[in-house]
């Protein structure tokens, strides 16, 4: 089972971005990474008009395409599935899984604060990992080490120290 990392903090404070840079650091270190997005509002991820949705659009409960290229699966369960039964079905050879979202979950998680985004705590004391901040974080009480917006380098060293990713390159 790969170690998990979510990142979480309030709508435009900047995880997406810092899962982009999070995920290009690591491979760069020939780790092979996940990225889970969580999407309250949902999401259409085929293109009307192809076979795929073709497919899904006569009632198909999984549509699967595959090339030499890439594999793309998706999946209309009949209802939302945990973080775990998705994790569940990562591969086996994956070392990190990148969360965004899923602030509720019991999650290792990095917190992004962004000063007009809004600077009330989401991860609880016992979870975060770490805060991103652009300087918003700067009254927040809670134990953990702080990072600036731009120090992917300090946060993949804080991965490393805390077992979450291994210091070796594959």
């Amino acid at each position: 089972m790969p170690s998990v990392l979510s990142i979480v903090g309030w709508h435009n404070a900047g995880k997406t971005t810092l899962c982009v840079r999070l995920v290009e650091a690591l491979k760069a270190r020939g780790l092979r990474v996940a990225v889970i997005k969580h999407s309250v509002a949902g999401f259409e991820m085929d293109r009307p008009g192809t076979d795929t949705s073709k497919f899904a659009e006569a009632g198909a409960d999984v549509v699967i395409i595959s090339s030499r290229t890439g594999l793309a699966w998706i999946e209309r369960p009949p209802a939302e599935l945990s973080l775990d039964e998705i994790i569940a079905r990562i591969p086996p050879d994956i070392d990190l899984v990148i969360v965004e979202g899923f602030k509720r979950e019991p999650t290792r998680k990095i917190e992004v604060i962004r000063t007009e985004m809004g600077t009330e705590p989401i991860a609880r004391p016992g979870e975060l990992l770490a805060i991103v901040s652009d300087g918003a974080a700067l009254n927040d009480q809670r134990p953990a080490p702080r990072f600036g917006t731009g120090d992917i380098d300090g946060l993949v060293a804080l991965l490393v120290e805390q077992g979450l990713i291994s210091q070796r390159q594959r």
